[in-house]
This record gives C-alpha cells, structure tokens and sequence, in this order.
C-alpha cells in the first residue's frame, strides 16, 4: 500500500435545496509532508463533528483503486482524488483484507481501523448525484475511518504498512455488508463478535448493539 494523495479542506457554504449548508467535503490533493494531530490534518476541518471526525474518524482513506471504478460506473473520467472526500487516497487500500483493530505506520503516524464509512447526502454533494450514497452503500467499499494513535506527519508515496494485526479479524467490509446487506446469513455472529472488539468506534458500537437488542 502506498499513499498517492492527502487531501484537505476547510468548510464552505454551499446551497442546496434552498438551505444554505457548511461542508468540508470538498477537499483537495496537497503537496509535500502534511502534519497529523490526534483530529486532523493541518489545513483540513471537519464540520459535522457528529458524524465525522473525533477521536475515531480523526482520518478517512479510500482506495484509489475504486476511482477506475467509479469513474466508469458514473461515467465520470474526471473525477479526481479526495472526491470521495477522503483524506489519504491510498493505493491496494482493500476492506476486506483490514480489519477493526488494525494498526498501520504511515510516516511517522501510527493509525488504528476503527469502522467503515457510512455515506450522507453530502457524498451526493459532491459527486451531483443524489443516489450516490445509496449506490456507495450497495457497492460497500466503503472506505476506512481511522483513529490517530501516533501523531506526526504523513506525504505523497509514503508506504503505508500493517503493523498489527487485531485478534478476532473482523475485516471492515464484512462488518458493514453484515449491517447493510439483508442476505448475510450469519449477521448477527457477525454483530456479536464486532462487540467485543474494543478498537470498533462508540458510533458502530450502538450500531451493533442495537441490531443485536432487536434480535
């Protein structure tokens, strides 16, 4: 894995349907080596702090990988990275290989999985396409959250290594295809085990207990 993008931006006021909303979706590749705190990159800011950001969604990568994709899927040759409105654009960033708990050294930074993204509307935002989130969803590589364990600072081509791997190995496509996808037979195993892993975010936590509390 290897980083190809950081990308950031700062809130803007947008208008859509007759409100006018704040966003920092709309963030854009930035050169050189980029300073990491506990909550984010320099330059870079989060608006909606209930459901982005925090000690658990301090950063978002994405696999850039999954531009090829989309780019065909939407019929958009020109999307570019941080669209999806991602911080790391990583290549080889694969879901369903890492998992809650995982730690990876990227730079002098030390990032823990926490969970994976649940897309907004905001997403639709940014791609002008209102079913995006939806198509995101059904598509479920979602991307990975991440909590910031070692500070520092992160640049263009760094190598991004696992080095830790968590117990029970619970990948982060198969926590969220086991939430959102009605035919996965063993979901609730799946919720039960995602429970007892200490590093999944306090948001997915509720997630799982209540699907679990409601069977």
């Amino acid at each position: 894995m290897q980083v190809l993008s950081i990308n950031v931006s700062l809130p803007v006021e947008i208008e859509y349907n007759n409100k006018t909303i704040t966003t920092g979706i709309f963030k854009k590749p930035i050169e050189g080596r980029v300073e990491l705190s506990k909550v984010n990159f320099s330059g870079d800011q989060q608006v909606d702090l209930e459901n982005h950001g925090g000690g658990h969604k301090a950063v978002y990568a994405f696999a850039a990988n999954q531009y090829d994709y989309w780019r065909d899927a939407l019929d958009k040759p020109d999307l570019h990275y941080g669209q999806f409105g991602e911080n790391l654009t990583i290549a080889d960033l694969d879901e369903s290989i890492l998992c809650i708990g995982d730690q990876l050294k990227i730079g002098s930074c030390i990032l823990e999985v926490t969970q994976p993204r649940v897309p907004c509307y905001k997403l639709g935002i940014a791609l002008g396409l209102k079913s995006m989130p939806k198509l995101f969803i059904k598509h479920a590589a979602t991307g990975i959250y991440f909590k910031v364990l070692q500070s520092g600072s992160i640049a263009t081509n760094d190598s991004v290594e696992r080095i830790y791997q968590q117990a029970e190995q619970l990948s982060v496509r198969t926590l969220f295809t086991a939430f959102y996808d009605n035919s996965v037979e063993n979901s609730i195993e799946i919720m039960a085990i995602a429970a007892e892993i200490p590093q999944l975010s306090d948001e997915w936590k509720k997630k799982v207990l209540s699907r679990l509390n409601k069977n």
